[in-house]
């Protein structure tokens, strides 16, 4: 799925929803694109190309290990003058709309890429061994060694239950404490299985599935990092402007949800108001009432997809 224009690698990030993206931000010659999580640059590629040279297009990445994919997509976009701001991208986008930059189109593909999940060192993935770490800047602190075996055992069953929704995040939290300390992802998986029962560890889904999204979630701050970024974002859009947002799972897409919503709502006076006496308009209208989903050919070809929802909205 990923365009010819990039050379796909085995630790590449498809693009998820691709074409689904690329119809709805219906991007034009000569307008501006923000691609507020560059990665791999799949999506990229796509959106660039549909400037057709002409235009300007800024990425926006935390992650250092993005420059190679970057500096490959401005050479073959060259006539972009593309940029690359690296950075937690509600800071980023809060200081370009400071700075008055606007935007026709903005897009935020969020959660961990493919590329960081398949590179092991990085510590995402619960299925290989590596060092405890999921950062997706790793010059920030803390790792998710730091909080396994620093925070107490309330803070941990809060971020394992608030993030990840697990079920039986005390018991697990629990068994932490005992354990630690914990260097690697396969000693706080031996852990997780320890502390629920027996059945759930051959369930739906590998049973440290939750407490890793936990982890992740915490240490990057992913939620109030996307609370602060959206209304950035909203801030930078011209009137038509498009927002985009790809979110993995019902923490992300209820904030991405509410925040459509409240956009278009306007009218915030009680409902025994006769009129309107706040004035308030709205400014945001949403292209579907529903997410959009994956097709059942693109989960084949990318099972990473199957939890993937699109919301996309207009600035009025």
């Amino acid at each position: 799925m990923l365009p010819s224009v990039l050379q796909r690698r085995a630790t590449d990030h498809i693009p998820v929803l691709a074409d689904e993206v690329r119809r709805l931000l219906a991007v034009r010659p000569g307008e501006t694109v923000v691609d507020a999580t560059f990665g791999a640059g799949g999506h990229a590629a796509l959106l660039a190309a549909d400037l057709q040279g002409s235009g300007r297009y800024i990425a926006v990445d935390r992650d250092p290990s993005v420059r190679p994919y970057f500096d490959e997509f401005k050479r073959r976009q060259a006539s972009l003058q593309p940029r690359l701001l690296r950075g937690d991208f509600s800071i980023v986008l809060r200081q370009l709309a400071d700075n008055d930059v606007e935007a026709d189109a903005v897009l935020l593909d969020l959660g961990v890429s493919s590329m960081q999940i398949d590179l092991p060192e990085r510590g995402f993935s619960y299925a290989v061994d590596a060092p405890l770490d999921m950062r997706m800047d790793p010059s920030t602190e803390p790792s998710a060694a730091d909080l396994v075996n620093e925070a107490p055992e309330r803070e941990l069953t809060d971020i394992f239950r608030r993030f990840g929704e697990e079920r039986y995040a005390r018991q697990i939290a629990r068994a932490v404490v005992r354990r630690r300390p914990l260097a690697t992802t396969f000693q706080l998986v031996d852990v997780i299985r320890s502390a629920i029962p027996r059945p759930q560890n051959f369930g739906d889904g590998h049973p440290a599935k939750r407490v890793f999204q936990a982890l992740r979630i915490a240490v990057n701050d992913e939620l109030g990092a996307l609370e602060s970024a959206l209304p950035a974002a909203l801030n930078m859009l011209r009137p038509g402007g498009r927002l985009a947002v790809i979110s993995f799972h019902s923490l992300e897409d209820r904030i991405v949800k509410e925040f459509m919503r409240e956009g278009e709502r306007g009218c915030t006076c009680p409902p025994d108001f006769p009129i309107c006496v706040c004035g308030n308009e709205p400014i945001l209208r949403a292209v579907s009432r529903r997410p959009i989903r994956p097709s059942s050919d693109e989960v084949v070809h990318n099972p990473r997809a199957a939890s993937a929802k699109l919301r996309v909205a207009v600035k009025v």
